[in-house]
């Protein structure tokens, strides 16, 4: 297989300032999230273009990671987990390491993001049911790293994680 500075520059297609994406990868990107099991060989007759390009296309992607992975999309809610809370978490100064290690030790703890504002970590956190979002909760705070949470759960989720719409807004520009 070629490398990506071999290939010919309509392999390459018009990608946007950004040299991320461009129209290609959106169609490419939106066909994987629609049937996420769709081979190469499919991808490249649905698209009309060689598989080749198909495969480096994802290649490229997958290198300057804008697709991070191929694995199964997993909703906790169908697992169990029915309860959604976000916890703001403010931690002791020089304890921020340690504080992500307990975290990622907890496997409720579904994110952690270090913010800006009132607090210095955001968290989404599931449980199976109220009683287990406190338990869970306990078990976060129970770390002398942690000086303070406040959680709140969240009701519904209108717009669900995504990603696709920004990649098309991105191609667009």
């Amino acid at each position: 297989m070629c490398s990506l500075d071999d290939e010919a520059p309509n392999m390459l297609g018009n990608m946007t300032s950004a040299g991320v994406v461009d129209a290609l990868d959106v169609r490419l990107l939106s066909l994987l999230a629609q049937e996420p099991r769709i081979g190469v060989l499919e991808l490249a007759r649905r698209l009309a273009v060689a598989r080749g390009t198909v495969q480096a296309r994802l290649d490229r992607l997958q290198s300057r990671g804008v697709v991070r992975g191929f694995g199964p999309e997993i909703d906790p809610g169908a697992a169990g987990y029915t309860v959604t809370a976000f916890a703001t978490i403010e931690i002791r100064q020089g304890r921020g390491h340690d504080v992500q290690r307990h975290l990622a030790a907890i496997p409720e703890v579904l994110e952690v993001h270090t913010i800006t504002g009132p607090g210095d970590l955001l968290c989404r956190v599931v449980a199976r049911s109220n009683a287990n979002l406190q338990a869970i909760v306990d078990r976060v705070v129970d770390f002398e790293g942690i000086v303070r949470t406040s959680t709140v759960i969240a009701l519904s989720t209108p717009v669900p994680y995504r990603t696709l719409p920004l990649i098309e807004a991105a191609a667009a520009e």
